[in-house]
């Protein structure tokens, strides 16, 4: 019986209308998550620096081209530079070894790519 009422209501689900992106209540979803990364009086300079960090990325994140390839190693770029930022807030206000470490491959490997993305780019724009 519960896999009958779960088939159903994934069933009513799909069948429901879906937002159009042109709707002006579409957009609530992405403002909600962008107040949740606003920074708060009572935040931690940690918090702070990792909420600062991760509404930089969905700010400066390239629109859409089309081209996968492309939007792949854009959308990775802005990622990228956002774990790098998170990595440098750690290192900043964490003291925890284990943390610490991560945090520091996690710069070296991410600047890296971000290195191999920016290659990669530029040759594609010619």
């Amino acid at each position: 019986m519960r896999a009958m009422i779960a088939m159903t209501a994934a069933a009513l689900t799909a069948c429901s209308p879906q937002p159009d992106a042109t709707d002006a209540t579409a957009g609530n979803g992405h403002a909600m998550a962008m107040a949740s990364m606003t920074p708060a009086e009572g935040d931690s300079a940690a918090t702070k620096a990792f909420k600062q960090s991760m509404a930089a990325m969905m700010h400066d994140a390239p629109a859409y081209t089309g081209d996968a390839d492309v939007d792949f190693m854009q959308q990775m770029r802005v990622h990228h530079v956002a774990a790098v930022a998170m990595a440098q807030a750690q290192l900043r206000h964490g003291r925890d070894a284990d943390a610490r470490r991560l945090a520091q491959a996690v710069i070296d490997a991410q600047q890296r790519e971000i290195g191999q993305i920016d290659r990669w780019l530029a040759a594609r724009r010619g």
